[in-house]
């Protein structure tokens, strides 16, 4: 294969490192996206073991790593008879795996450094509307390429992928606060649960860009079309109900004096069977979205863009192939981790009154259960199948770098 033009459609997380990973191939790649000054959308997130060693790969590890916050276990109880019903630790082995709870704004400067080291082309305040043959369209009609490859990594509104999801009856609202004084562990993320139709969590993220203080991110469960009537019902009504659930997030929701501090995010389901056409490969939302119960999203991300460019070294003289061996290379791995959010997610975010007595009766007692726990860990580290099938190994211990790593926070 010839050196290939590359357009890469969106600079979030995928994209940003699909375009470090192509970059060093030697493709001539350029990156494009709707931001006139870089910025992220969003709030905190959990990087999994081996979405950490993709970062590493990337160069952004170091810094992702400096700014984030090392998460050992996932920990939920239920809130009225305060009975455990999620336990799941990162390293059951001794190997040192623990997951990486971020703020989305430090992942990004992590991996916009790291590609901006590359020698590549940014172009900034585009919004990708189509394509035609081998060319990208924005919304203002102006064509970019010709290239020999579009990467569409533009995410849950993507105008570039078939993919129709289907929209999830729960979301959440989300809100970035100081980490308080408070007996909670700084290393853990916990959450409290009333059946499955309330849930509040709260993630420890580590530091902001430019700030000392160390964060916290607060989520709570509301229906997808709930959010006007949250705010119709008041902040205070709402803080009155989440603390008399769960006495320990006080100090937490004490910093949110304004409904604007919390922004709602709405989730949807759907994989497309083939994540790539002539001349096009998808990755990360535009080609799988789901729950973020398992905090596999921004992983798979990672996981995409890392097996479409294994797949381009591995099949360097023809693209098709390249792009088939992307799509095998992955199926595997997204379908177990779609369908496990499938059965996980209304265990925790539904109306239904059985599952979560099925959730705190039988399953959590067995979850606590030889084999069980091993199990569990693997699912949540991201390592229960290979994660680029049969493209190679990732390896979550994984600290070496393709180029000069972002610079960590001092």
């Amino acid at each position: 294969m010839n050196r290939l033009s590359i357009g890469i459609a969106g600079g979030g997380i995928g994209g940003l490192a699909a375009a470090a990973l192509l970059s060093d191939l030697g493709h001539r790649v350029t990156l494009l996206d709707q931001f006139d000054t870089p910025a992220p959308v969003g709030s905190g997130l959990v990087i999994q073991p081996v979405g950490q060693a993709v970062l590493d790969i990337v160069g952004a590890g170091p810094a992702a790593r400096g700014w984030g916050r090392a998460v050992h276990r996932m920990l939920g109880h239920e809130g009225e008879a305060g009975r455990i019903v999620l336990d799941v630790s990162y390293d059951r082995s001794g190997k040192g795996w623990h997951g990486l709870a971020i703020h989305r704004a430090a992942l990004f400067k992590a991996l916009f450094d790291a590609a901006m080291a590359r020698p590549l082309t940014l172009v900034t305040g585009v919004r990708i509307a189509g394509r035609d043959e081998k060319s990208l369209l924005d919304t203002s009609g102006r064509r970019h390429g010709p290239f020999d490859l579009i990467v569409d990594a533009t995410g849950a509104g993507s105008a570039l992928s078939p993919l129709r999801s289907r929209p999830l009856p729960y979301g959440a609202i989300w809100g970035v606060v100081d980490w308080p004084a408070t007996n909670l562990p700084s290393d853990e993320l916990r959450q409290c649960y009333r059946r499955a139709s309330r849930m509040i969590g709260v993630l420890p993220i580590g530091l902001l860009p430019g700030d000392t203080t160390r964060k916290a991110a607060v989520f709570w469960s509301l229906p997808a079309g709930g959010h006007a009537d949250w705010l119709v019902g008041g902040i205070d009504s709402w803080k009155a109900e989440a603390i008399g659930l769960w006495p320990e997030v006080a100090p937490f929701l004490g910093q949110i004096t304004d409904p604007a501090q919390m922004t709602m995010a709405r989730y949807s389901h759907g994989t497309l069977r083939q994540p790539f056409a002539d001349g096009i490969a998808h990755i990360g939302d535009a080609a799988h979205r789901t729950s973020p119960q398992l905090g596999q999203g921004a992983n798979m991300a990672l996981l995409d863009a890392l097996a479409l460019a294994r797949a381009l070294e591995r099949h360097r003289h023809c693209l098709p192939d390249a792009l088939r061996a992307y799509g095998r290379g992955r199926r595997w791995h997204v379908a177990t981790y779609q369908g496990m959010s499938a059965a996980f997610t209304p265990q925790y975010q539904s109306d239904s009154r059985s599952l979560p007595v099925l959730r705190d009766h039988l399953l959590a007692p067995l979850s606590r259960v030889w084999p069980i726990p091993p199990v569990l860990s693997a699912l949540v580290r991201g390592t229960m199948l290979p994660a680029l099938g049969s493209l190679g190994p990732v390896s979550p211990t994984a600290r070496t770098t393709q180029s000069t790593p972002a610079s960590p926070p001092r």
